[in-house]
């Protein structure tokens, strides 16, 4: 028995670290199987299962080691999708999704490297030698697909057939464009926007009237329909602009193509290639889809501009979720002038209106990957400072125009 485990209380204390980790390999295990499934492109997913099934070999690796010590064989305590069905993970995406099994590889490389030096258990230690460099080569390959590149020995599994490269190129044409928060992220920056901008008029002219309800109302109703028609203007405009390029650059290729069908062959085999396939099989995926004029042209476009005509977004429901969104925010702050007047109505605005800038802040958490309370602390703290600063400059000119 090793030194660390001469005594009980030491045994229990490393029973404990390797059951933590069996846990840790297991949560890793269905979260990465379930994200296979659900992954529509085959090279991906092929990624993902088998970085499941080495959480898998982890996982039996430390049970083995708690069997060994005297320990009982360890029970799965996780959801049997692990942390594939948070709702960080449902409302961001895939790629979301790999950011955040980034962000999880690098900590439990890190808990890893710190049992290295506490652990004095040296066949403990063997296996964190082992899982170490394991997690590593997990957090290049998830690097690796977040960038839209595939490991090269997951490819090397699919050179023998073309069919599955076409396929993957069709799933990335149905799945591109904006994926990493969608309609959740427009309306989570719109609620932003506009409960910062009403949240600043609030202020300025609270501190100019000693919190009228009166002209608090005026001029917060008439900043919220302004902030709401002017981002979902934006929002329409910024959406149609994108179809506008998306179509001229398809018009571009189709005349391309027309002129010099091998040059444009050769362009999409190259595209592939620098993802990461061999040329062969880059040459035999273009042979097939080329079969298919248009297709050939909409796979050329969704490699030059990175997304394709699904993963654009639609200018009508772009407006309506930017100026909803915008308009929900911006009501926060005049919502206690409805109902009461002075220092009170000031008071009770700016509570409000710093609890929303926290909720939103760490809803921000959804889609960016920071922790939701630091998030959420930064967006209090900034709108805490345009609070102060436009109430500071509301009395003032409240002064002056007295």
């Amino acid at each position: 028995m090793p030194s660390e485990t001469t005594g009980p209380k030491k045994l229990g204390k490393l029973l404990r670290a390797l059951e933590s980790n069996w846990q840790t390999e297991m949560v890793g295990y269905h979260t990465y199987l379930t994200l296979a499934e659900r992954d529509a492109d085959p090279i991906r997913s092929q990624t993902l299962r088998h970085m499941a099934v080495a959480e898998e070999q982890h996982a039996a690796l430390w049970a083995e080691r708690i069997q060994a010590l005297g320990g009982s064989p360890p029970k799965y305590h996780g959801k049997p999708t692990g942390d594939a069905d948070t709702l960080a993970n449902r409302m961001g995406g895939q790629r979301m999704a790999l950011r955040r099994l980034e962000i999880d590889e690098s900590r439990a490389i890190a808990t890893y490297s710190r049992q290295l030096r506490e652990l004095n258990d040296e066949p403990s230690l063997a296996i964190l030698r082992q899982v170490i460099e394991e997690e590593q080569e997990h957090y290049r390959e998830l690097s690796s697909l977040i960038r839209q590149r595939y490991p090269r020995h997951v490819v090397a599994e699919t050179r023998s057939s073309p069919r599955v490269m076409l396929d993957e190129l069709l799933a990335k044409r149905a799945g591109s464009g904006r994926q990493a928060a969608g309609w959740i992220g427009d309306a989570i920056y719109g609620v932003n926007d506009g409960l910062g901008a009403i949240f600043g008029i609030v202020s300025g002219v609270s501190g100019a009237t000693a919190g009228s309800s009166h002209y608090v109302l005026l001029a917060g109703l008439a900043g919220m329909i302004a902030s709401a028609l002017s981002m979902g203007s934006g929002a329409y405009l910024g959406a149609k602009s994108e179809r506008e390029i998306y179509e001229a650059e398809l018009s571009r290729e189709r005349d391309a193509i027309e002129m010099n069908t091998p040059e444009a062959r050769e362009l999409l085999s190259l595209y592939f290639q620098v993802k990461g396939l061999p040329e062969d099989d880059a040459d035999h995926a273009v042979e097939h889809i080329a079969e298919d004029k248009e297709q050939f042209l909409r796979a050329l476009v969704a490699e030059r501009l990175s997304t394709s005509e699904a993963g654009l977004r639609k200018p009508f429901i772009s407006a309506v979720s930017a100026a909803l969104s915008t308009a929900v925010g911006a009501f926060v702050p005049i919502i206690p002038f409805f109902f009461i007047g002075g220092y009170e109505a000031i008071i009770i605005s700016a509570i409000v209106s710093l609890a929303a800038h926290f909720a939103v802040g760490a809803a921000k958490s959804l889609i960016t990957v920071r922790s939701w309370w630091a998030s959420g602390f930064e967006m209090t703290l900034v709108g805490a400072l345009e609070g102060i600063v436009t109430y500071a400059i509301g009395i003032g000119l409240g002064h002056v125009g007295a």
